[in-house]
Parts: structure tokens; C-alpha cells; sequence
């Protein structure tokens, strides 16, 4: 007798074969009989292979372990996961997109679906004096020193390129920041005619592909950079140093996938492979950074002009640091990634195990220039997993000025977390270059989509200030948001953190911090070296 795991590829074969004879009296039958035909020849093709075992061992049943597993994500997003489980999003944190940016009722009954009791649980202080605000539209000034300053919002588009999203995708983004008054960052893929055809913010962002802003040999051009940030769309200049997806990872488009409307974006011909090294070719050293940078803001004619990174060495960030003492040469602004990835598809490694999440790296960066007594010359943004008013409260607490999103965003725009962004499959045309799938994304609607979403949650967290007795993200602190360490202890973020004190680092004793203890003094402004005591820890195995 056959083993039982042939039993369903047996059957499909003696179904088939009984289904014909049948089908001679009874016409009827012949389309039965052709399906159990065509498993039974499913069957065969996967005793007769050879790269998969478990189909010569399961012919026909396999396919099914497949399908199942294809649409498992969907399976636990819609019945297995609670309304709270973050896979990487809850459903109650995409609720929450769907209907602000549908601009439909957004208030909870019955109390939070929460445990208060929980570790990590946390909350914003509120006053009894509460203040009341006339207005949502909270602005940053970023680059005060600049030719042309900039009046941010406190909650914006992060970096997404055109070619990662779809050309109506970005056509919606831009058009709800227009509306709005927020900023679209571009994404390293530099700027689309898609991005210019409704006129919204840009930030665009240069990577070390320098698209937009290379020669042809794929080096940093300073005539093709000045024609572009001409632009009067274009408000501020972003060097990209790492991104929380897939920091200290390059990347390459293949060249059947480089369109022609990529191709104009990026300065790079058809017919050939776009490569995104994993580092600048401009600049080799925390010196040269802040040297491109200034050349930056000065080719712009006096653009806000930063950089973006996610905390990687604490040794790097510092060397960044020291250099901003040496030279007197200071980006306008810095964006922290956080190292809960992005919208970009990465390594399953990167993606969990590469990279300070954001709290951390904020922190660090935040807690550095109040130590160098820099921080009022320099403005942070930043971004990681931000969707809510109490994301930015919380995002703001840590040291931040204002907030960008990604993922959010592409939540407004209708993604339904399907988790296909990088098989060009992407069922609501957002995350796709498949002309078809994108032309069900209608960009009239998801603009408006767009525009809400953020103003709803600006509205939002405008009363979360209110509460607290406040009259401007500005005044929040860590000393405003509460975070349960235990079951029986709570700490606000001003104790829970240790906090420089403004000049701190330039004193001759060093904070009581274990990443300054061990790594400031070491750090180098003219190197991304690794400290001596680090080099010697690579070389212990040997000795």
C-alpha cells in the first residue's frame, strides 16, 4: 500500500480516470474529470522534479502548504492578530490613519484597549490649567541663519523616491503637502516630474548615487545640483548618510527596471544597472562632511541645508560633533532615522538587527550639541514608526523639533500593510511601477486623503498641548510624558534618561554616560576610524 502522503495525488488520479469513463454516458462529467486531470498532471510535474522535496514527497498536497503560506500575513493581520499586536503596524494604529485621513469620526468608546499595567505603557501629564490654542498649524524655523529660511511644519513626508512608490502615489503625497503648507521629502531617487506637477515643498535628498546631481561618471556635479535646487519647490537640501531601513547598505536598481521617467530623475541612462553605493565618493571624513555640506548650502544660494542618519558608531556621530567645534562649519538641520526600518525593503538582518531604533539615536544626537552648546544652532527632525499626535508628543520629549513619516503617510494613501512593497506587487497601486496596479490609486482622492491625515493629527496633537497647559510643541519635554518601568514604578522621561547640560561636554570631566566615558575623547574629526581600545578588541582572538 501507498504512503498515505501520496493518498491525495492517488486519488486526483483515480477521480480522473473514473470522470472520463463516465463522461462517455454522461457528458456533463467532462469538466470534473479535466480538473482532477489537471491536478493529476500537477502531480506528476512534482514527483518528477527535483528542486523541491517536499513536492516529491507531498505531490499536489504541497501546493497548498504553499498557497496558505503566501497568504499568511493576511491571514494573521485580519484574524489571528489583536487590535494592538504592532506586526510591525497594530491595526489600531492604521485604523487610526485610515480614518483621519477619510476624515470620519476617530474617537474611541469604552476606554483604552490598552494595559495600563503594562512595562512601557505611557502617557502625557496634563495640567489643571489647561491653555486653548487657536490654531494646529505649528511651524519650525529651520536654517534662522540662512539666506532662505524655512518655516517647517511639525509633521511632514519622510523619504520616499520616486520608482519605491508608484509616479500617482507621489503625484497624491505632494499635492496633500501643497495643500497643507508641509514638506515632501524626495527620497534619494531625486526629483521626478511627478514631484513638480502640483509645486508642494520639497526637501530633496541626495544620496551617494548623487541622482539628480551627477556626472557621468557617477561623481557629485555642481552644475547639474545648482539646476535643480534652483527650483523654488525646492526648500531645503538633505545629504543622506544612512537610512533606517538599511543603514550602511547601497543598493541597485536593475536596468530593465530604470524607466525613462527614472531615468530623467536620476541622471542615469537606460539600459544600465542604477547603482546606490553604500558611502560618499564627496567626502571620506567627518571634516569633509561638513565641508559639502556648507558647499551645499552655499551652491543653493543659501538653502537650509543637513544631513540624514541613522546612529550607527557612537565614535562617527561624535567625530561629526567634534568637527562642527573645529570648523565652525554646522549642518542647518539633522534628521535621526530610527532603526525600525521604513518603507524600503531590506535583508531580514538589517531590518531587525542594524541600526539604533530612534529613541536612542535621538537621544545621542540631542544630548550631544546641548553638550557642545550647539543645539540652538542646529534643528532635528526625526523619524521612525511616527503616526500619531502622541508619537510626535513623545518623538518631541526625547529632543526633537519636529516629526517626518513614511509609513503613515503611505497608510493615507490607502496601503493595507500587505507587505509587498518590493515584489512590484503592491495591491493598492501604491508601492508598484506596474502601470496597471497604480492606475487604481486615484491622486485627486488620496491627495485629499493625504492633506487630512495630517491636519487631523495636527488637530489632534494641539489639544494633547492644550491639555498639558501648553501653547506650542516647542515647550514639551521629557518631563511631560510618563513611562511605566514596572508594576509598581513609574518614571517621567526626564529621569528615566540621563540629559546633558548645555556645555557639558566641554568641560574637563566628562558626563557620568558610558558612551561619552568610553568613546568621546577617542572620536576624530579628520577620520571615521574606530577608537584605539576598539581595534584592539578586533585583534584579541589572535593573541
Amino acid at each position: 500500500m501507498p504512503p498515505s502522503r501520496y493518498w491525495v495525488f492517488l486519488s486526483c488520479f483515480a477521480l480522473a480516470c473514473a470522470l472520463t469513463a463516465w463522461s462517455w454516458w454522461q457528458p456533463f462529467w467532462w469538466w470534473l474529470a479535466a480538473v482532477f486531470a489537471a491536478l493529476t498532471a500537477v502531480g506528476l510535474w512534482d514527483l518528477l522534479q527535483k528542486r523541491h522535496a517536499v513536492r516529491r514527497n507531498y505531490p499536489v498536497t504541497a501546493h497548498f502548504r504553499y498557497m496558505f503560506e503566501s497568504i499568511g500575513p493576511e491571514i494573521r493581520q485580519y484574524f489571528v492578530e489583536t487590535d494592538t499586536e504592532e506586526r510591525p503596524f497594530s491595526r489600531q494604529q492604521r485604523a487610526i490613519v485610515y480614518q483621519r485621513a477619510k476624515n470620519v469620526l476617530d474617537k474611541r468608546p469604552f476606554g483604552t484597549q490598552g494595559n495600563v499595567y503594562e512595562n512601557g505603557y505611557e502617557w502625557i501629564n496634563h495640567s489643571l490649567a489647561p491653555t486653548k490654542l487657536d490654531s494646529h498649524d505649528f511651524r519650525v524655523l529651520i536654517g534662522a541663519s540662512a539666506a532662505k529660511p524655512y518655516s517647517a511644519s511639525v509633521f511632514n513626508i519622510s523619504a520616499m523616491s520616486f520608482g519605491s512608490l508608484s509616479a500617482n502615489a507621489i503625484r497624491a503625497l505632494n499635492e496633500g503637502a501643497r495643500r497643507g503648507g508641509f514638506y515632501h521629502d524626495t527620497g534619494e531617487g531625486s526629483i521626478s516630474q511627478y514631484h513638480r506637477e502640483n509645486g508642494g515643498d520639497l526637501v530633496w535628498e541626495i544620496g551617494s548615487g548623487y541622482f539628480g546631481c551627477r556626472d557621468d561618471e557617477g561623481r557629485f556635479s555642481e552644475e547639474r545640483f545648482v539646476a535643480n535646487a534652483a527650483s523654488g519647490q525646492v526648500k531645503m537640501i538633505e545629504v543622506k548618510l544612512s537610512q533606517g531601513a538599511k543603514p550602511g547598505q547601497g543598493g541597485i536598481l536593475p536596468a530593465p527596471k530604470v524607466s525613462p521617467e527614472i531615468s530623467a530623475a536620476r541622471g542615469v541612462p537606460m539600459g544600465v544597472d542604477c547603482v546606490s553605493p553604500a558611502k560618499h565618493s564627496a567626502f571620506s571624513t567627518p571634516i569633509e562632511l561638513l565641508q559639502f555640506v556648507d558647499r551645499l548650502r552655499r551652491l543653493s544660494g543659501g538653502k537650509p541645508t543637513g544631513f540624514k542618519l541613522a546612529i550607527g558608531h557612537p565614535w562617527e556621530w561624535f567625530g561629526v560633533a567634534k568637527a562642527m567645534m573645529e570648523t565652525g562649519l554646522r549642518p542647518d538641520f539633522i534628521v535621526v532615522d530610527g532603526g525600525e526600518g521604513g518603507t524600503g525593503a531590506a535583508p531580514l538582518e538589517f531590518t531587525d538587527h542594524v541600526g539604533a531604533p530612534l529613541r536612542e539615536a535621538l537621544l545621542l544626537v540631542h544630548n550631544t550639541l546641548v553638550g557642545l552648546n550647539l543645539r540652538q544652532h542646529v534643528r532635528i527632525g526625526a523619524a521612525g514608526k511616527v503616526i500619531t499626535a502622541f508619537d510626535i508628543v513623545r518623538t518631541l520629549a526625547l529632543g526633537a523639533d519636529w516629526c517626518n513619516a513614511a509609513r503613515g503617510y503611505m497608510f493615507a494613501l490607502g496601503c493595507i500593510q500587505s507587505q509587498n512593497c518590493h515584489t512590484d506587487r503592491c495591491p493598492t497601486g501604491v508601492a508598484t511601477q506596474d502601470p496597471a496596479r497604480q492606475k487604481a490609486l486615484d491622486p485627486a482622492d488620496k491627495a485629499t486623503r493625504v492633506y487630512q491625515y495630517q491636519q487631523n493629527t495636527l488637530k489632534a496633537l494641539k489639544e494633547l498641548i492644550a491639555a498639558a497647559g501648553l501653547n506650542h510643541p516647542e515647550e514639551i519635554g521629557p518631563e511631560h510624558v510618563v513611562r511605566r518601568i514596572s508594576s509598581t514604578e513609574v518614571r517621567s522621561l526626564a529621569t528615566l534618561h540621563r540629559f546633558l547640560k548645555p556645555g557639558e561636554l566641554l568641560s574637563s570631566e566628562l558626563p557620568d554616560h558610558p558612551v561619552y566615558q568610553v568613546f568621546w575623547n577617542e572620536a576624530r574629526a579628520d577620520a571615521f576610524v574606530p577608537p584605539p581600545q576598539i581595534r584592539s578588541l578586533r585583534t584579541s582572538k589572535l593573541s
